[in-house]
């Protein structure tokens, strides 16, 4: 009996230790749908809040549709407006998990881990693996990566008169130095 209560003890007082976070409210995210001889379509958002359960490698990314500027003012409007819709779908978040991440094993040294989850953008969500390199320096996890959406898969239309102006795959950028919180 008191081994029953010892181990129930020892379980609880676990589930209570908080996991190790590590977080941002600075990161960075872009994407380029540049095609060859046209205008390049290129946005950057440097307020892209994200979070990462160093203990279980899940990690979650929020951005404000309108925080990705764009070199035109104008291309950004129409973003905001006829593609995006921001006023319709204000975010776009990314929940997931790093495969077989282990904080143990962190360096300074980069090393390459696959991350895979889930996109949502313009409402409409959708599976996504993602190429990582991941190191620790100074107390902080540093992160940088990329991986490929289609606005199609988004249910994004781009009118007929700019298709060709607009790459049909997306190349999306993030580059996060997470702080312990």
């Amino acid at each position: 009996m008191k081994r029953l209560v010892l181990m129930s003890a020892v379980l609880f007082c676990t589930a209570l230790v908080p996991a190790q976070k590590y977080s941002s409210k600075t990161g960075s995210v872009s994407f380029e749908a540049s095609v060859p001889l046209f205008e390049d379509v290129y946005a950057k958002d440097n307020n892209n809040v994200v979070v990462l359960n160093a203990d279980s490698g899940e990690i979650a990314s929020l951005s404000a549709v309108k925080n990705f500027h764009f070199k035109t003012k104008l291309m950004e409007e129409h973003f905001n407006e006829s593609y995006a819709e921001t006023a319709k779908y204000p975010k776009t978040t990314f929940k997931g998990k790093i495969i077989n991440f282990d904080k143990t094993k962190l360096t300074a040294s980069p090393q390459k881990y696959t991350v895979q989850g889930t996109l949502n953008f313009h409402g409409v969500d959708k599976a996504v693996n993602s190429s990582a390199t991941i190191y620790a320096k100074d107390g902080k996890i540093y992160m940088q990566g990329g991986f490929v959406a289609r606005p199609a898969d988004h249910n994004v239309t781009i009118p007929k008169m700019v298709t060709k102006k607009v790459a049909e795959n997306v190349n999306v950028e993030y580059n996060y130095v997470m702080s312990k919180q």
